[in-house]
């Protein structure tokens, strides 16, 4: 992609294992639908007129060598999503919106955890949309959780978990790494912790 440097490392874990769950979810979600319907008002923003060519796996590892997020980004917009979904019972994701649904909450969770990131021009053209329909997707998106964007430590850790378990059933860890984040700590501190949590989980070092 002209005009972006490519990293060239490791699809780590929580990349893998996140790409999967949202795939599966997606593909299970086309079979019940059956036929296109009209989307739920709430996510009418992120509904694609047709099924993207890239997969989402192939989706979320672009978003990975070309966005520079931290590991942490990748865990708070899997909490961002399932919030959204939480909010919007009537929402579900699918084959026509699972990839506006991953970058806009990627890009929503690293303006949250990441003391830099790129801008929204950026974001958009990572994620092969305009900037226009970027940052309509990013209002749209934090209505739609409410701007609830703060993530506790242990809420944190309790998606680590998730993501944790279903990369040990894809493939089981030897020997198995144990991570933890003290709720105990100074605040100001969760963030080193998040970093840290996911980093021995999900960097594959």
């Amino acid at each position: 992609m002209a005009g972006m440097v490519k990293e060239n490392h490791a699809v780590p874990g929580v990349v893998s294992v996140l790409s999967s769950i949202l795939e599966r979810l997606a593909e299970r979600n086309d079979a019940v639908r059956g036929r296109p319907v009209a989307p739920h008002h709430r996510a009418s923003a992120f509904h694609g007129l047709t099924k993207p060519s890239i997969s989402v796996r192939s989706y979320l590892e672009r978003i990975f060598r070309y966005a520079g997020c931290s590991l942490s980004c990748y865990v708070a917009a899997y909490i961002y999503l399932d919030r959204f979904l939480r909010r919007h019972p009537a929402v579900s994701l699918h084959s026509l919106n699972v990839h506006r649904f991953l970058i806009t909450s990627v890009l929503a969770a690293v303006k949250f955890v990441d003391d830099i990131h790129y801008n929204n021009a950026y974001f958009a053209k990572v994620g092969g949309i305009n900037l226009v329909e970027m940052n309509y997707l990013e209002v749209h998106f934090l209505f739609g959780i409410g701007f609830e964007l703060n993530i506790t430590p242990v809420m944190f850790t309790s998606y680590c978990s998730i993501l944790q378990r279903e990369m040990y059933l894809e493939s089981p860890p030897s020997p198995p790494r144990l991570h933890s984040c003290s709720t105990e700590e100074d605040p100001s501190s969760g963030c080193q912790q998040k970093q840290v949590a996911v980093h021995l989980v999900f960097s594959g070092t």
